[in-house]
């Protein structure tokens, strides 16, 4: 098993002002837990960077376009209370659509079993027109597009743990029978969005919302129960992970309580599947998590998982 590791040092220049939560110490926080002797044997790529009209896969040329004129030089442009564009901004997010594709390039060609790709900012709260909640390009969706597009992937599932509802991904594929949108997350929170009745026009979105205060017992029941069974039925020919780690005890933005060998199992969950149907294809793209020991600790036990342990 091989579990290729992708990312690039632009990820650090995406500058936020001092206190936001999204800060380029996420990326060190990883850099430092896949150091560890005990992953020397991740083959490790730089995130190209992705061409402008790459995440025109699944946002309209005009709000890739939008996004690229707002950049600034210098200083910050705001889209919203969470959202900024930083002069270093659009070469990190084009990156991080790059690495994404880039992994699944090789996962889908075998060179490699499955990858993991530490970049910032996240993704999966960008919906096809509008950035929100820290995200401008929506990664995971772009990579789930493009492998269908490149590599002939019949149905992709994308499946998110983040403790945050992706509703850009949910927004993306809402009518795209061949990609299925799995989500646990705590509810309330933001973005609001994630209830179980929002199911998509073919039923191929799987809400499976917590409540505060839920444990790893109550989170692997729900998965267990409300997208395993949804993800074998399903077949992907492709899983891709939404891997935000911000569920975790530590984390100051949710309430939820799960540890990080909660996020191996459930990687190693994922995986069972992806030996059943897809060839052991599985590439997680980093969402969430803003407590750097416990990104850490979750990062360590995923990638773990991804190496077969």
């Amino acid at each position: 098993m091989t579990t290729l590791y992708v990312s690039h040092p632009a990820a650090l220049d995406h500058a936020m002002p001092e206190g936001h939560p999204e800060r380029a110490d996420r990326i060190r926080a990883v850099d430092r837990a896949l150091e560890d002797e005990r992953f020397a044997g991740l083959v490790r790529a730089l995130a190209p960077k992705a061409a402008p009209e790459v995440p025109t896969l699944v946002h309209p040329v005009p709000y890739v376009q939008a996004i690229i004129e707002a950049s600034p030089q210098d200083g910050y442009v705001q889209i919203d209370g969470d959202t900024l564009l930083s002069p270093g901004t659009l070469e990190a997010a084009l990156r991080g659509v790059g690495g994404a594709v880039h992994a699944v390039d090789a996962v889908m060609t075998r060179e490699c079993t499955n990858a993991f790709v530490a970049m910032r900012p996240p993704g999966h709260h960008a919906e096809r027109m509008t950035a929100m909640g820290f995200c401008l390009f929506n990664n995971a969706a772009i990579a789930a597009r493009h492998a269908r597009e490149t590599h002939g992937a019949a149905r992709v599932a994308v499946v998110d743990w983040d403790v945050h509802h992706g509703n850009g991904t949910q927004d993306i594929f809402w009518d795209d029978r061949t990609v299925m949108y799995a989500s646990t997350h705590e509810m309330p929170l933001f973005p609001g969005t994630g209830a179980r009745g929002e199911r998509g026009n073919h039923d191929t979105i799987v809400n499976v919302p917590l409540r505060a205060g839920d444990d790893g017992a109550v989170f692997r029941e729900a998965f267990e129960a409300g997208i395993l069974p949804r993800l074998e039925s399903f077949a992907p020919d492709l899983i891709i992970i939404s891997a935000g780690f911000d569920a975790h005890h530590l984390d100051p933005l949710g309430n939820l309580r799960l540890t990080e060998a909660d996020f191996g199992w459930a990687t190693r969950r994922l995986m069972d599947v992806a030996e059943r149907h897809a060839g052991g294809r599985v590439v997680s793209v980093l969402e969430g998590g803003y407590s750097l020991k416990g990104l850490g600790l979750s990062v360590a036990a995923h990638v773990d998982a991804l190496l077969g342990r």
